[in-house]
């Protein structure tokens, strides 16, 4: 049996997994990303965590076929470097595949959080045998995995599909990465979160954004309705782009389940330019948060 090992990096958690060339989690362990430490110190955890279930697995490095590294961008991952996330604002211009490098002698691969997760839901979840989809996830930020013609897209440094900075509407004011009205600043977890807040007069998490829109708060309603809207025209954007045989949504903004769904797949109806396209499937994503592991270890088991 062979195993590599996946490691998905995000604001707030790690995710650390040894998956056999099934794509079945054999051992797991997660970790709060710690922004008050150096982001070196931080990767010495991930790499002690990756030893400890090596040894609780009774395993080596040798028995590894590699290391997949998923996280969020800016990156460049033909350089093995987590450039400037946002989400991780003292993670700048980060060789983290060096320092792997220096506790291990296998190949170890860096890539982008959603095309990690896009590998994942192509390999074992939604997009088996599909060779153009796109996998969009709508969760703290909002990123894209893109595949066309069987092929990962990538881009130069590993960033294309950094998605969730497409304007969409400007008058939503100024997003973190300085453009106004980015789709992520609309309709990610984050976004909700926030804009439900200030309309409520209260703090609110998405969540409760989500139940009041479902008990019909005159309110939240709308907002949350125009939240929906903007994921439909962003879904037609993709759409019109790479004329995808499926979109598959994942992220925790997707659990709100059917009422979504049935709102994209209206506005797709409706607005895809070509007619064929307007047929094009729009699905959840099968893998929940095992995806990102997953993926990161597909770098490795389907690279």
């Amino acid at each position: 049996m062979q195993y590599a090992v996946g490691i998905d990096i995000g604001g707030t958690k790690v995710a650390i997994a040894l998956v056999n060339e099934q794509g079945k989690i054999v051992s797991e362990d997660k970790l709060p990303t710690d922004l008050t430490i150096a982001p070196t110190e931080m990767i010495e955890r991930i790499i002690a965590s990756v030893n400890q279930q090596l040894d609780e697995q009774v395993l080596s490095d040798s028995d590894l076929i590699g290391i997949g590294i998923g996280a969020p961008g800016p990156l460049n991952s033909k350089e093995g470097l987590i450039t400037s996330p946002p989400n991780l604002k003292n993670w700048r211009n980060i060789p983290i595949v060096e320092q792997f490098k220096s506790h291990f002698t296998v190949p170890i691969r860096l890539e982008n959080d959603a095309n990690a997760a896009a590998l994942a839901e192509r390999w074992l979840g939604a997009a088996q045998a599909t060779n153009d989809f796109v996998y969009l996830t709508i969760s703290t930020g909002i990123g894209a995995g893109i595949y066309v013609n069987g092929q990962l897209v990538t881009g130069l440094r590993g960033n294309a599909g950094d998605f969730g900075h497409t304007v969409i509407n400007p008058s939503y004011g100024e997003c973190v990465c300085g453009q106004h009205g980015c789709l992520e600043h609309i309709a990610s977890g984050t976004a909700i979160a926030r804009k439900g807040s200030q309309l409520a007069g209260k703090s609110l998490s998405t969540v409760e954004v989500i139940e009041a829109y479902q008990q019909d708060d005159p309110i939240l309603k709308p907002f949350v309705q125009d939240v929906f809207r903007t994921i439909g025209i962003a879904c037609v954007t993709l759409i019109n782009t790479f004329d995808p045989e499926k979109i598959v949504l994942g992220g925790g903004v997707t659990k709100v389940g059917h009422v979504l769904f049935k709102e994209v797949e209206e506005y797709v109806k409706t607005f895809a330019l070509n007619p064929a396209s307007r047929a094009t499937e729009i699905v959840p994503a099968k893998l929940d948060q095992n995806a990102g592991v997953i993926g990161a270890a597909a770098l490795i088991l389907q690279g």
